[in-house]
């Protein structure tokens, strides 16, 4: 069963009625096909008022969306020779982060990834995304590595943010974090990172101090989610929309106050609308950002990075 927002309920109704029209034609030999041509006509144009006109809240659903293309999907289809390292050789594997090697147009290169789940098995098991300290060491030891074999680190971020959990602060979490914020921000070789779904907060950012950082169009990145705004704000989490409009988490927004790179644009709907399509928007972005950070010299990235980041925020 298809999972439809509710701001695309119209459009899936019109392709109802659309469908039904084809079925009643070719059952009954009757000539529909002004009706249907005209309604097909109302479909696109229906299709672009609401795809042109999504709300900050609308955003957020689709960043939220269950058949979203996740880290995993992406890395299969972008990069060959793939193989996952596990474990931060602390304490245990955390299954909501990825880590691995891989070859991008034969390139070696290092591919971290936070990974949802598809449903509520996988999701359990993946924690929703939102790693606990091992996860960002785990993350951290491939970096060090990559900087040791001078191979690119490119990071795929998708996590409501990192787990709050008591277990979670008792092995360190704010430390693991802040520790792969220095350790990404001295790094000797060219890093990318992509929005992909949700960013949230201090579990985006512990693989996400990169070169470059890129948002695909319905992403969002935020320093909380607008449940949790509104829940400190109004005490009330009903006022999530309200509080999504005053968040700026939208990639628009982000690219203006220079906070990311660039957008990378997605199909009509969403990338789970067309996943090829989108394989191919991130693909011509990875390939351009990597030829330009690989041509700059170690201390001139570093420098460079550091200057980024020293500006973000500056008025």
């Amino acid at each position: 069963m298809k999972y439809i927002l509710d701001f695309e309920k119209p459009i899936y109704e019109l392709k109802d009625k659309i469908a039904e029209l084809k079925q009643m034609a070719e059952e009954s030999e009757l000539d529909l096909t002004e009706d249907i041509s005209r309604l097909e006509m109302r479909l696109v144009n229906l299709e672009q008022n609401v795809y042109q006109n999504l709300s900050p809240w609308d955003r957020v659903q689709i960043a939220r969306h269950p058949e979203r293309p996740t880290a995993l999907d992406y890395i299969q289809e972008l990069f060959t020779d793939f193989i996952e390292l596990h474990g931060d050789r602390l304490f245990r594997d955390d299954p909501a982060i990825i880590t691995g090697i891989a070859k991008y147009k034969g390139l070696p290169v290092t591919v971290i990834g936070q990974q949802r789940g598809k449903n509520t098995k996988e999701n359990i098991y993946r924690n929703f995304a939102s790693a606990h300290p091992e996860g960002y060491r785990k993350a951290l030891r491939q970096m060090k590595l990559a900087e040791k074999f001078n191979r690119p680190i490119i990071s795929f971020i998708d996590t409501k943010g990192a787990h709050p959990g008591k277990g979670a602060e008792e092995r360190g979490q704010g430390e693991a974090i802040a520790r792969n914020l220095k350790v990404m921000a001295q790094l000797a070789v060219p890093t990318l990172s992509i929005v992909i779904g949700e960013g949230g907060s201090g579990g985006a950012l512990g693989v996400g101090v990169t070169d470059h950082i890129y948002m695909l169009e319905n992403s969002i990145y935020s320093v909380i989610s607008p449940e949790g705004a509104a829940s400190i704000l109004w005490k009330d989490a009903t006022k999530a929309k309200e509080a999504a409009k005053s968040l700026k988490l939208n990639a628009k927004d982000l690219k203006q106050m220079n906070i990311i790179d660039d957008i990378i644009p997605e199909p009509k709907g969403g990338a789970h609308r067309d996943f090829q399509l989108q394989v191919a928007y991130l693909d011509l972005h990875i390939n351009k950002s990597l030829k330009y950070l690989q041509g700059l010299p170690k201390d001139q990235l570093i420098e460079k990075r550091w200057q980024k980041y020293k500006n973000i925020g500056s008025f």
